[in-house]
């Protein structure tokens, strides 16, 4: 028999949330404090005094989420997410041009960026639609419903341009993987992410010499006696690359090309015109995506995106004084911090304001140089619980908005540190993503503390157990 369980917030997860939250504001005061001085933590002029102002309203946000009701989030994801795409829009007319993207409203001291609002929205609506007894993601319909909800807001902050906070969005693919989602299209959206990736690095004509060999590949193996079919691949692909260094690779590829119409042909006589069409589509849609790739970095980007793609993929083409300056100075930051750092406030990299954006995109900077490996892990250790913390309270959930709701919830927040931590250490591309809870901002923390208190929220009023 079900019988109500003694209710009590998720403690583990509300000690995790409270602890980032006091490192964070820490680490404001430090890399902010750069004359030595005490700083007065309630003057709103400095960025720990209104950085301390929004962690109060947040935790005031916090009670006031846990006193609604957990059906409120459900009933009324459609309107909320209608409004949050009607600030994204709004903010391409009125919002405040800041380093060339209008991603903000200026409100007097303030500012509120829309798209932490908009991933809100999307998560519930997404949420609420995954939930409703009629989805049925084997269906197409559905399917692209789906995906509407998602790709529409991440349309609109492109249009501003915010690659970063569009690139978040990703992490609502979490719950539509645990709600059924056909796992073909993540394949496929992987395979073609790596091929977006390789269409950066490699020569735009070996990359695609490699797909037409992969594709080769694909049908000699799907034959008997592989031994000779590995053989004959191996002899082409040495051939492909004498090709390659003596100039005569069309006619090389007109070979490959004409053993792939024979491959292709004997497949299908085969009966096996399913498996020929899936290595089609994928070849024709890798080729043309590396294409595509290649066009739009020489054509489509401005000079200031192609130095972030190079920082990131190709730092030998960028001035160390120029667009790899930031990246530099934060791995220096990082290194100089050793196995125990420098100590709290001396930091002389932080001190000297050499890494720029400290307190906001770059502030796990402060944490290396001045907490040194110690508290690099640390904090790596506290996001990792977090989110672990986040799947197990998803999985315990009866009710599938909750679920859904909560998995979306571990995947930004994993998003979010993954590339902050990522971007400190030139892994990947500097696009201006916070650190959660620590980084500098009270539209970020508002945002995150909602989440948590939705969590907590939703946790408290499912958990039942059996009697």
């Amino acid at each position: 028999m079900l019988q109500p369980k003694r209710k009590r917030f998720d403690g583990l997860l509300l000690i995790l949330y409270l602890n980032l939250v006091i490192i964070g504001l820490f680490m404001i005061y430090s890399s902010s404090n750069t004359g030595g001085e005490v700083m007065d933590l309630m003057n709103l002029q400095s960025a720990l005094g209104r950085q301390m102002l929004f962690t109060g309203v947040s935790l005031v946000g916090i009670l006031f989420i846990l006193t609604i009701s957990t059906d409120f989030w459900k009933t009324f994801a459609p309107p909320i997410y209608i409004i949050s795409m009607v600030c994204l829009v709004l903010v391409l007319f009125l919002g405040s041009d800041i380093k060339g993207a209008r991603s903000w409203f200026a409100l007097g001291p303030f500012s509120f960026q829309p798209a932490e609002f908009a991933k809100l929205g999307t998560l519930l609506l997404l949420s609420s639609f995954l939930s409703n007894f009629r989805t049925d993601l084997d269906e197409l319909k559905y399917q692209g419903i789906s995906l509407l909800i998602l790709l529409l807001p991440v349309g609109l902050i492109l249009l501003q341009p915010d690659a970063g906070s569009a690139l978040v969005f990703t992490a609502m693919l979490l719950p539509l993987y645990r709600a059924g989602f056909p796992p073909g299209y993540f394949i496929l959206g992987s395979l073609m992410a790596v091929v977006f990736v390789l269409a950066l690095v490699l020569p735009i004509k070996v990359l695609l010499f490699s797909i037409l060999l992969i594709s080769l590949a694909s049908l000699m193996l799907s034959f008997g006696r592989r031994l000779l079919w590995i053989i004959a691949l191996s002899l082409l692909t040495i051939l492909s690359v004498v090709a390659w260094y003596q100039e005569f690779q069309e006619l090389m590829a007109g070979l490959l090309g004409l053993f792939l119409l024979i491959l292709g042909i004997l497949t299908y006589r085969e009966g096996r015109g399913r498996y020929l069409t899936f290595v089609s589509i994928l070849m024709i849609l890798s080729a043309g995506l590396a294409i595509s790739s290649f066009y739009l970095y020489n054509n489509g980007l401005k000079p200031h995106q192609q130095e972030r793609l190079d920082v990131w993929l190709n730092p030998s083409k960028c001035d160390p004084r120029g667009a790899l300056y930031n990246v530099l100075q934060s791995k220096l930051a990082i290194a100089s911090g050793g196995l125990e750092g420098k100590g709290f406030l001396k930091g002389n990299i932080t001190k000297l304001n050499y890494v720029p954006e400290q307190t906001t995109d770059f502030i796990f900077c402060a944490v290396g140089e001045e907490q040194g490996f110690i508290g690099t892990f640390g904090i790596i250790l506290l996001f990792s619980l977090l989110v672990l913390r986040l799947v197990q309270i998803a999985e315990r959930q009866r009710n599938d908005f909750s679920r859904f709701f909560i998995y979306g919830v571990a995947g930004i927040l994993f998003i979010h540190y993954f590339v902050n931590l990522g971007m400190t250490m030139g892994l990947v591309p500097v696009i201006g993503i916070p650190l959660p809870f620590l980084s500098y901002g009270g539209s970020s923390l508002l945002f995150f503390s909602v989440l948590i208190a939705i969590v907590l929220k939703l946790d408290f009023g499912n958990r039942i157990r059996v009697g």
